[in-house]
């Protein structure tokens, strides 16, 4: 199986109107900087993808898609690498190119052409599962009080049992959890991620002890900079509320590498861990929190569907993601761009059982999206 060619598409997906923040608090959410543009400048959804679909000599088709807003020479220089190569030989732990951004697409079309070779499911291919269901939350950005009780009664109508909402020092997330509370009731969970932006420790020991009152939160997620561990342990032990930890290896120029997975647990930091990154390094990083017996969720960019298909592979193939996934992406935005989508069922999303991914991309859907389309193959430029 020699992949002959592989095409890029590029294609942006906008959210659903009002699926991501309250009309009155509409920040953006995209956390790095891109080009000339600062961090916080644009919301994620103005960003593009790029999907991936390569067609090997045997007829057989993989598909990928990359992580948001990534650098389409280097998408380029990585499928001249990948045309012309033997599947069965290359090694899908470590391909050969850097782990940058948009190194993760191209992991996923090498794992769907090899699951489709070995005619399993991913999840199979990684090990077998733990679980034929992953757990998945509700997602939202920054909300009112108000409109977060909105939000959470219909996740709740569609059977999901918690809701993870993003946040900042200046929004009332203590009303907001009350309100919710009101209206869901004790039971219906709650996640808030203000992706480091509590800024100080007394700030966040504040705001724990004001969210301990209501009693739904299920975790505080970075809720201080990441590189202050130690301000990270001091508020464990000045809070009940557990402590999460995001370790992204998508966001290498914030530093974030496989090594925090450790340090946060050798500096007591952490109760619980999200993963973002390819698959064979989520593996790793599940590994290394299955051994200290902390649990983990999946962690996403409000992806796609095929992205999302393979974080459901990969949350079923590890011991501890027993927490709720970030896989929402087709609950706020417009298309998952598949012929049919992952299977949702109250608070968890059934794992692929047809051969690789275990989704096929619905062409005519992408047509709707597309912006650009290259082709390189054997003998191209590209």
């Amino acid at each position: 199986m020699k992949i002959e060619q592989i095409e890029l598409i590029e294609v942006r997906v906008p959210a659903r109107p009002g699926a991501i923040n309250s009309s009155e608090l509409d920040k953006p959410l995209h956390k790095i900087t891109s080009g000339a543009d600062a961090a916080w400048s644009r919301q994620f959804d103005e960003f593009s993808k790029v999907l991936l679909i390569a067609t090997t000599d045997d007829g057989t088709t993989g598909i990928g898609e990359s992580l948001r807003d990534p650098d389409h020479d280097v998408l380029k220089t990585m499928a001249r690498r990948l045309v012309g190569t033997e599947v069965s030989n290359l090694r899908w732990q470590s391909l050969p190119f850097a782990k940058v951004r948009e190194y993760d697409g191209f992991e996923l079309l090498v794992l769907d052409l090899l699951g489709k070779r070995a005619d399993l499911p991913l999840a199979a291919l990684l090990g077998g599962t733990f679980r034929d269901a992953v757990p998945v939350s509700a997602w939202s950005g920054h909300r009112t009080p108000d409109d977060a009780a909105e939000v959470a009664a219909a996740a709740q109508a569609r059977g999901a049992t918690t809701l993870k909402l993003k946040c900042e020092l200046e929004d009332d997330i203590v009303g907001v959890a009350a309100a919710v509370r009101e209206r869901c009731g004790p039971q219906f969970g709650l996640i808030f991620d203000p992706n480091e932006r509590f800024g100080e420790l007394r700030h966040a020991v504040r705001i724990a002890r004001g969210l301990e009152s209501v009693g739904n939160v299920l975790c505080l997620e970075d809720p201080l900079p990441r590189w202050d561990l130690g301000a990270y342990a001091e508020l464990r032990a000045r809070t009940s509320i557990p402590i999460a930890v995001h370790v992204a290896l998508g966001y290498q120029s914030h530093g974030q590498r496989i090594s925090d997975v450790t340090a946060a647990i050798t500096h007591r930091a952490v109760d619980v861990f999200n993963f973002s990154s390819g698959i064979a390094d989520f593996l790793r990083m599940a590994h290394v929190a299955d051994a200290a017996g902390r649990p983990y969720w999946h962690g996403s960019e409000i992806d796609l569907g095929v992205m999302e298909a393979g974080a459901v592979h990969a949350a079923a193939a590890t011991a501890g993601a027993t927490l709720s996934s970030d896989i929402f992406g087709r609950l706020i935005r417009e298309s998952d761009l598949l012929t049919a989508p992952l299977t949702f069922e109250g608070d968890s999303v059934a794992v692929p059982t047809e051969p690789g991914l275990g989704v096929q991309l619905d062409l005519d859907e992408i047509a709707r999206y597309e912006l650009s389309r290259t082709t390189v193959a054997a003998g191209s430029a590209g």
